[in-house]
């Protein structure tokens, strides 16, 4: 039986790319460097900070100017973080379903707690988060499984009987290796170069309520 639903934010809850490219944009026109599309943005969104500088400004964390990048960029997010990003399509409507079936759900992102502790109220949830884990609650982040233990451990749930979606290869190895049942987000920041089909999951879904199908 399922107890809990764990889910990524970026890519998956919610649509976060606009504002996290409209971050990057704003620094680079700051800088008299061209912008970045869309279609650019978006394959990179789920990969925090240091895949928007490599694509912006083509600055690797091993280069003398990166940690200022870094930190120019997080400022710029932290100014328009909530401007334009919604929850995907039929993502409350999911979430509604989860708790009528007493299926607990809670956050696991890569997103450090001074975004997200922000931007989750933000979103205007139905239904609250039973559990919110950041990328820095635990001593590592995704794919480690500490944040994935943690979110059970705070949850009361077993691992065992929990399962993760999310739209990126850390998430699917993250709730794999926790014991978890993985689910791929389709509708997510999917690269066009990433090879999604060799990802430990379990099942890979088109829409929010897909899941619901499958749940048991």
């Amino acid at each position: 039986m399922t107890e809990a639903v764990f889910f990524d934010l970026d890519g998956t809850l919610a649509d976060t790319a606009l504002d996290l490219g409209g971050a990057l944009n704003s620094l680079l026109r700051s800088k008299g460097l061209p912008e970045k599309s869309m279609d650019e943005i978006r394959p990179v969104a789920s990969h925090g900070s240091a895949a928007f500088i490599k694509l912006g400004a083509g600055i690797t964390p091993d280069h003398p100017d990166f940690q200022t990048w870094r930190q120019a960029y997080l400022d710029e997010y932290g100014r328009c973080f909530d401007r334009e990003t919604v929850l995907f399509e039929g993502i409350d409507a999911l979430l509604v379903d989860l708790n009528r079936r007493g299926i607990k759900w809670g956050i696991i992102t890569n997103k450090h707690a001074a975004f997200t502790d922000r931007l989750v109220p933000r979103l205007n949830f139905t239904v609250p988060p039973t559990v919110v884990v950041s990328g820095d609650t635990c001593a590592e982040p995704k794919p480690s499984v500490l944040p994935m233990l943690y979110a059970c451990e705070r949850a009361g749930v077993r691992p065992e009987n929990c399962v993760y979606v999310g739209d990126a290869e850390r998430d699917m190895q993250a709730g794999r290796k926790a014991g978890m049942k993985t689910a791929l987000a389709d509708w997510g920041y999917i690269a066009p170069e990433d090879t999604p089909e060799n990802w430990p999951f379990d099942i890979r879904i088109g829409t929010p309520s897909a899941l619901l199908d499958w749940l048991v």
